[in-house]
């Protein structure tokens, strides 16, 4: 990567913590393209949406590793990660947002969950071109290759295409080589969840969380069926959650 001043600055951010192997993966992924900036969780945060933290203060701190790897990690949430960089810890605003490589699926109803694709969906909020990157495989040894090659190709598209306004790009990609990059729709899912019941050694009660992914849809151009046949999947997101259709239909009722 050169280092003209003509060069994208790119935030790179996660929800695995900014320790994660997904996280170095996509910074090296960006390095290609850019000056990359990390910002990210301090720690695990996965699952906790779009949440941003109102009544406790945020810290930052910076750190290094092996003289490579070196970032702000951050006591808040990916959102906030977001927010902060754009507004603070940043000298110059990014030209683009990338989030991930999450270690595990953001496809379906996780979209609605995930702290990656929510950090991502911050950056659209604050009007930078912003694109999440997920791996369906949890293991923190997954192969990433594949990831990696659909996160190479997919930002070269919005650096080169740019992106609509309010729209998010949110990418998942089966462990191992890429196939093919298929354009996707959000499929309709659901979890059917169940809470384990369990008692501790003090003989006080709790829960754990299970469930599983049911699928409420069908089609080819399902996010959760192109990575089922091996496929990258590439679905176009918004935060307005406007329900347009049933808006229309009721411009004539009175209440």
């Amino acid at each position: 990567m050169s280092d003209s001043k003509d060069d994208p600055k790119i935030l790179v951010c996660n929800d695995d913590g900014i320790f994660s192997p997904g996280i170095r993966a996509l910074s090296g992924v960006a390095d290609e393209f850019g000056e990359v900036e990390i910002i990210a969780p301090d720690r695990q945060q996965s699952a906790v949406g779009h949440a941003v933290t109102v009544d406790t203060p945020l810290r930052s701190r910076s750190f290094q590793i092996d003289g490579q790897f070196s970032g702000q990690a951050v006591t808040g949430t990916p959102a906030d990660s977001v927010k902060l960089g754009h507004d603070q810890l940043m000298d110059q605003k990014p030209d683009l947002v990338v989030s991930g490589i999450n270690h595990g699926s953001n496809a379906g109803v996780n979209i609605l969950y995930s702290g990656t694709v929510s950090a991502a969906t911050e950056g659209t909020i604050l009007g930078y071109p912003s694109i999440a990157v997920s791996c369906t495989d949890f293991d923190e040894d997954a192969d990433l290759s594949g990831a990696k090659e659909a996160a190479r190709r997919v930002i070269n598209f919005v650096l080169t295409e740019g992106l609509p306004k309010g729209i998010t790009l949110n990418l998942n990609v089966p462990p191992g080589p890429l196939t093919d990059i298929k354009w996707t729709r959000q499929a309709n899912s659901r979890y059917v969840e169940e809470f384990e019941g369990r008692v501790d050694p003090n003989d006080r009660s709790y829960y754990w969380l299970t469930g599983k992914l049911e699928l409420l849809d069908e089609g080819d151009d399902l996010d959760v069926n192109a990575l089922e046949k091996g496929y990258a999947s590439l679905t176009p997101i918004q935060y307005d959650m406007t329900a347009y259709s049933l808006l229309k239909e009721s411009k004539d009722i009175k209440l």
